[in-house]
């Protein structure tokens, strides 16, 4: 059921991919369309080494991360380049909203891991994920979607294009929205958009994209392990004050009612001048961005409005016209941008009291320029040098003397406490960073279809804002600069903002790609060196405690991607990835694990082609180990797996229905956690996934 062109456009992709000398990965949204409304997890599944651990359901804030880039922020906010046609969503200071990335929108998604990344830009450790908007002239027909199902799941999505001789055009409209899993978990998601193409000339296209995405989530926030395996669907209400002392730290959901409402409007184009062995890429994106956190009362509410400017340019020379990869490209990427941040108290759900305000202004440089050389008829090897520039700087315009803070009655969490005041002491910082990143790779071409590579290189990463500027010295029952409840006048910081370090990283790695008659595989390695990791910290209540850099940690993966047809129409797909991520003779974490990172993530998927219009799939998410919740290797979550169900039947050309089980087995699990630095048994930490879960949809085509 793969449409012709799409399977075309991701063959060409994919052998271009296959050559490169690293990790990377392609993926058509064929392999996530039987879902009602297609999730991060659903449209990853499948790639090895991306780790998609899910918060709260449907279209909320899930975890990502490549290679433990931006593994340990709550929510996650760093550590990959997300781009869409090539542009940058992320904020100028490399910070993005998870719930944007929608991939029902894209026709085909790029993943790069690693060094390659550099190659559109990025400066992390991580990698890049490239939404590939669909072509317009691909897309002359008419869709519609609709789907329902458990958790009050509804969504509708509808997609149109126009194909002229030289102008193309095609709009889509996706609207989901849901209940949720726990008693607090309302989510939805609406989002419109185009492209509108057009041949200029027989060497000059253009390409024009935009899109509004309004996002809103409850932040349902983690509960304890015990209150998980009692019942899975509940929130968290707070500390409790016991005999023999305070029970259950963590958020008091109820009260606090932790919320985030985000939207962004973007537009972007992509200007390509095709002259025979030369091509030239422009581009310019713009985002606007306007995203009200509510946190629970430790950190407050923040609100941040503010717009970001990229412009690319990009270079290829390619005088081998059978060869897949250019001799040589180099890519110059600026993004710049402000935002207007505030602060406020969270006093009970509702905006409170102003207690910070600020102006903050980034920009980031990358310089990517590389070769691939053919040394012999087999032997291509891929030197690169990127270079980057960031800088980082925020103005503090809060003009009190004092900052205020609210607080509640440990004892009797509804009551307030007398309203304090601390000193307010300057936020302000102007920090720059900048590095060189060489990179090296080497590929051998055993046979057709058949590549062994290897590559060593360097990452720079710089903080973001969010790492710079963080709300300290809050308790799940008083704001920041609180620390203690009862006490209003006691003098404490209610931000920090740290000297940060940029992270940065050596990298070697090595794999192989091959297929054997109905079998193929991908499997690379990778060792990472990592210094002055940046890590966000938490305390046992959850509180933050702010940013620091590691002095030294090691990242040691394997990312396995096999896919076997089994029988004449059966299909298996396998997505393996080992994470073992530790400090190294830190002063108080020893050589422990990295919080946060499981070891082993298994994702497999069975698909029976029963009739040509019939398609049926089950598929298997398993983690088999326990994953640390803290730094000091204290505490653990559970192995865990979940099997899910899938079908599409084809009733003719114009109509298909789909449906689906999810968590066929109902099992009762933690899907992710919180991170935190030192946890206790009682911690309030693991955000459960969803249970046994039926959807049911129809799409029309005309």
């Amino acid at each position: 059921m793969i449409d012709a062109g799409l399977e075309a456009s991701l063959g060409i992709i994919k052998a271009s991919l296959r050559a490169l000398p690293g990790g990377a990965t392609a993926i058509s949204s064929q392999v996530y369309a039987g879902s009602v409304a297609p999730t991060l997890s659903d449209a990853l599944a499948g790639v090895p080494g991306v780790v998609v651990q899910d918060f709260f359901g449907g279209n909320d804030q899930p975890r990502i991360q490549i290679r433990g880039s931006g593994l340990q922020q709550n929510p996650v906010e760093r550590g990959i380049l997300v781009l869409r046609d090539g542009v940058p969503i992320n904020r100028a200071d490399g910070s993005y909203i998870a719930g944007f990335i929608n991939p029902a929108t894209a026709n085909i998604m790029e993943v790069y891991r690693g060094h390659l990344a550099n190659r559109l830009g990025a400066t992390v450790l991580g990698g890049a994920i490239n939404l590939m908007l669909p072509p317009a002239v691909t897309s002359p027909a008419t869709e519609v979607t609709v789907g329902v199902g458990s958790f009050g799941q509804r969504n509708a999505s509808a997609r149109t294009g126009f194909d002229g001789d030289r102008f193309d055009a095609a709009f889509h409209v996706d609207v989901s929205r849901r209940d949720g899993f726990r008693d607090y978990n309302d989510s939805q998601r609406i989002e419109v958009g185009g492209v509108v193409e057009a041949e200029i000339s027989d060497i000059v296209t253009s390409r024009l994209f935009f899109s509004y995405t309004d996002l809103g989530f409850d932040v349902a926030g983690p509960i304890n392990k015990a209150a998980l395996e009692a019942d899975p669907s509940q929130v968290s209400s707070g500390p409790r004050v016991t005999p023999g002392g305070i029970v259950n730290p963590g958020p008091n959901v109820n009260r606090d009612q932790p919320r985030r409402d985000a939207s962004q409007a973007l537009i972007g184009s992509r200007t390509t001048f095709d002259l025979g062995d030369h091509q030239v890429d422009i581009g310019l994106g713009y985002t606007y961005t306007d995203d009200t956190f509510r946190f629970p009362i430790s950190s407050g509410i923040r609100e941040t409005v503010g717009g970001d400017v990229t412009g690319l340019l990009r270079y290829a020379y390619s005088p081998d016209a059978k060869a897949l990869l250019p001799l040589f490209e180099a890519t110059a990427q600026y993004t710049v941008g402000s935002a207007d941040r505030h602060y406020y108290l969270n006093q009970s759900g509702d905006r409170g009291a102003l207690f910070g305000k600020n102006d903050l202004d980034a920009s980031t440089l990358s310089l990517h320029a590389g070769f691939n050389i053919p040394l012999a008829d087999a032997w291509t090897i891929s030197p690169a040098i990127s270079y980057a520039r960031a800088t980082r700087d925020s103005n503090d315009t809060y003009s009190g003397a004092t900052r205020p803070t609210i607080a509640y009655n440990p004892a009797l969490p509804s009551v307030r406490l007398p309203n304090g005041a601390v000193p307010a002491t300057p936020t302000d910082y102007d920090r720059s960073y900048s590095a060189w990143s060489p990179s090296l790779g080497v590929t051998y071409e055993l046979g057709p279809d058949n590549l062994l590579f290897a590559a060593v290189s360097r990452s720079f990463e710089p903080p973001t804002h969010d790492d710079l500027l963080a709300t300290v010295n809050g308790t799940p029952n008083s704001s920041p600069g609180r620390p203690n409840p009862a006490n209003p006048a006691l003098p404490a910081a209610a931000f920090s903002t740290p000297d940060l370090d940029a992270q940065t990283a050596t990298t070697a790695e090595i794999g192989w790609r091959a297929s054997h008659g109905p079998v193929s595989w991908d499997v690379t390695t990778y060792y990472s060196w990592v210094e002055n990791e940046l890590l966000s910290l938490r305390d046992a209540t959850g509180a933050s405690l702010g940013a620091i850099n590691a002095d030294e940690t090691t990242h040691f993966g394997v990312e396995l991607g096999l896919t076997a047809g089994l029988a004449d129409r059966l299909v298996g797909r396998l997505a393996y990835t080992y994470q073992d991520f530790r400090f190294n003779d830190d002063p108080v974490r020893g050589n422990n694990r990295l919080a946060g990172a499981p070891r082993h993530i298994i994702n497999a998927t069975l698909s029976y082609q029963l009739t040509e219009d019939w398609l049926l799939s089950a598929s298997l998410k398993w983690v088999p180990d326990r994953t640390p919740v803290d730094n000091m290797n204290t505490l653990w979550t559970d192995p865990y797996e979940v099997v899910d169900l899938r079908t599409e039947y084809r009733i003719n050309e114009n109509v298909s229905v789909y449906g689906e089980i999810t968590n066929l087995f109902d099992e009762t699990y933690a899907s992710s956690t919180l991170i935190v630095d030192q946890a206790r048994a009682d911690q309030t930490a693991f955000l459960p996934g969803d249970g046994r879960g039926f959807y049911l949809g129809v799409k029309s085509r005309f």
